[in-house]
């Protein structure tokens, strides 16, 4: 979702030659639009991906307490038993290299709009595809790697 918006939003800007308009001026747009972006998804991905784990536990005890008939203890007990910081580690290096690779995308990609609505329209499907083949990629080296190291 991040990636599309990056890619709409500066394609957007494109099409419109805002792009050209800030070279114009002196400024370099790389600096201006991509790594400010970049910044913002290296930081908040990892703090997003920090609270969706801590969602899902929180969850999930809720549905096995609530629904199951779970004692909060047998809950709590068995959590410890099954995961380990090591897990969350894991999901926390993982966070800012798919971060690096949706904003990549989804700048570049706003980059290469051609000049109009169609080519956003075009662009924004192409990022969108681009990031999740390389998040799928990336994420199965990342199982390799892990494996291999005993993570």
């Amino acid at each position: 979702r991040s990636g599309s918006a990056f890619t709409a939003e500066i394609g957007a800007m494109k099409s419109g030659q805002e792009i050209d308009a800030i070279r114009t001026l002196g400024m370099d747009p790389i600096e201006l639009l991509v790594l400010p972006r970049m910044l913002a998804l290296l930081l908040m991905l990892p703090v997003l991906s920090f609270l969706a784990m801590l969602s899902g536990m929180l969850g999930g005890g809720l549905v096995g307490i609530l629904e199951l008939d779970i004692s909060p203890g047998l809950y709590l007990t068995r959590m410890q038993e099954t995961t380990e910081l090591r897990h969350l580690w894991v999901g926390l290096i993982k966070a800012p290299v798919f971060a690096f690779l949706i904003a990549v995308v989804g700048c570049l990609e706003g980059l290469k709009v051609a000049g109009s609505a169609a080519s956003v329209g075009t662009h924004t499907t192409s990022s969108v595809v681009q990031t999740i083949f390389l998040v799928i990629l990336v994420d199965a080296l990342f199982a390799i790697f892990f494996m291999k190291v005993g993570l």
